[in-house]
């Protein structure tokens, strides 16, 4: 009789956090702004959808193109409900940035690549979004974050949008969160699932340029996971 190994550790946690990330419940736009308090206390973060990450350049992915639709459908769902608060965070390096060293060059400041995707710049009210520049993983190192979140100090829920799912994504929601553990703050911070993604290097492809492996749909679970850990709200989506 043929013996029957049981799964790992690994193997069984791995089959639990899929089971998990298809079972992640929708949510109500309209319910969570009004949960809230009102539109004008709930904020829209929007991380690096920009073009260098989404059709131009040695980052952009199809993954990231796919959500773009989608995060402008969004934002005008959310305007249309009164949602104010929009905040467009994106990379602009120097041309020698270290963090060069990990990803190569991309998104220098006042290269097409550091623009905002044409999906979003089309807006209607585009003018009225504040735009952030960054230089790192972080939206609140060296940047004008704080001073806004200063100007606005009735915010309670931020949901956050845009990529990378493991890079930009968790430093941006983790901040809002980690700040407002830090100082006391009432606030909640939410993720959609399907409005975030992360890039795709098979093994083979690594193997072939030289580089590490990044098996998106993985990270892309596994770091919505860790943010949920954390105390942030991770949903499927918000209808």
């Amino acid at each position: 009789m043929a013996t029957v190994t049981a799964p790992t550790t690994t193997s069984a946690f791995l089959a639990w956090l899929e089971d998990w990330y298809r079972r992640l419940p929708a949510a109500s736009l309209a319910e969570t702004i009004a949960a809230a308090g009102g539109p004008d206390r709930v904020a829209i973060v929007t991380i690096d959808v920009i073009v260098g990450f989404t059709s131009e350049g040695r980052l952009a992915s199809p993954r990231i193109q796919a959500i773009v639709g989608p995060i402008r459908d969004f934002l005008i769902r959310a305007h249309d409900l009164g949602v104010r608060h929009i905040l467009f965070d994106q990379d602009a390096h120097p041309p020698d940035s270290p963090e060069f060293r990990a990803f190569g060059p991309h998104c220098i400041a006042g290269t097409r690549e550091a623009e905002t995707a044409p999906e979003l710049a089309s807006l209607p009210f585009f003018s009225e979004v504040t735009v952030q520049r960054k230089r790192s993983l972080s939206i609140g190192i060296d940047t004008q974050l704080d001073d806004w979140l200063a100007a606005r100090p009735q915010l309670h829920t931020f949901i956050v949008v845009g990529d990378c799912t493991d890079l930009c994504i968790y430093q941006g929601a983790m901040y809002l969160r980690l700040q407002a553990n830090a100082r006391g703050l009432e606030r909640e911070v939410i993720v959609p699932a399907n409005l975030v993604a992360t890039f795709d290097v098979p093994v083979p492809t690594a193997e072939q340029l030289g580089i590490l492996p990044h098996d998106g749909d993985l990270m892309h679970r596994l770091f919505l996971y860790h943010l949920a850990l954390n105390g942030i709200r991770v949903v499927a989506e918000l209808r």
